[in-house]
């Protein structure tokens, strides 16, 4: 099951580095729907610092994306991971590079 969403990049936050090494970058998106929705992705590894090279707020994306999920101290948590953006406007001459996520599972 592909999921996407299109919209218009809102903020970019900042290149988060933790002490095991691992790197995360949150954006968000606001939808083009009649009800517009502020949705929040993330970017992790090399992939958070590639994607502030190609995006800037204000750019209209389609977002392909993961849900995560994982549980800490009796707390449940999502994450919605972006895997590829694609800037979609008429004038955009750049593509950004896929973020395609290697997967381990099997199938």
């Amino acid at each position: 099951m592909e999921l996407k969403l299109t919209g218009t990049i809102k903020t970019i936050g900042e290149v988060q580095t933790f002490d095991s090494g691992f790197k995360k970058l949150e954006f968000v998106i606001t939808t083009d729907e009649q009800y517009p929705q502020d949705v929040k992705f993330e970017v992790v590894k090399d992939k958070a610092e590639t994607f502030s090279q190609y995006n800037k707020a204000g750019a209209k994306v389609d977002v392909k994306f993961n849900v995560r999920g994982n549980e800490y101290n009796g707390r449940y948590f999502v994450n919605l991971q972006a895997w590829h953006v694609q800037n979609i406007e008429q004038n955009a001459t750049q593509e950004a590079p896929q973020m395609e996520e290697e997967s381990d599972l099997p199938f």
